[in-house]
């Protein structure tokens, strides 16, 4: 099955300029639905309003946690199959992936490296 580029992704990070940097390269490699949210109780309050086909979160914001947002998104029967990748250090990757994280992107990456980790999390595009 192909890829909807307008399927809802929801980038969560506590710097607008990581934001940017993330909806841009998803513009890059064409997907149009894209909202965002500053920390991890927002991006979960949205979660409620809305079903997302993606969660890009970054590892290391403050007060939650991109772990403790996963943990969360995890423990919700309405999200708990919501694929989820973590932006983070290559330290992240494991508890990330103990975590329930489909995928890690460490940093720095580009539009080339972020399609190489959605494939396998969303399929080929």
């Amino acid at each position: 099955m192909a890829v909807s580029m307008s399927m809802p992704i929801l980038i969560v990070d506590d710097y607008n300029t990581m934001i940017r940097i993330l909806r841009n390269l998803l513009r890059q490699l064409g997907f149009t639905n894209i909202d965002e949210a500053c920390d991890g109780r927002t991006a979960l309050a949205k979660m409620r309003a809305k079903e997302y086909a993606l969660v890009i979160s970054d590892s290391s914001m403050a007060p939650m946690t991109g772990v403790e947002l996963l943990q969360r998104v995890r423990a919700d029967e309405r999200t708990a199959a919501t694929p989820f990748v973590m932006v983070g250090d290559s330290s992240d990757e494991n508890l990330a992936a103990r975590a329930g994280a489909s995928s890690c992107l460490t940093k720095p990456f580009n539009a080339q490296t972020l399609k190489a980790k959605l494939v396998p999390v969303l399929g080929a595009f």
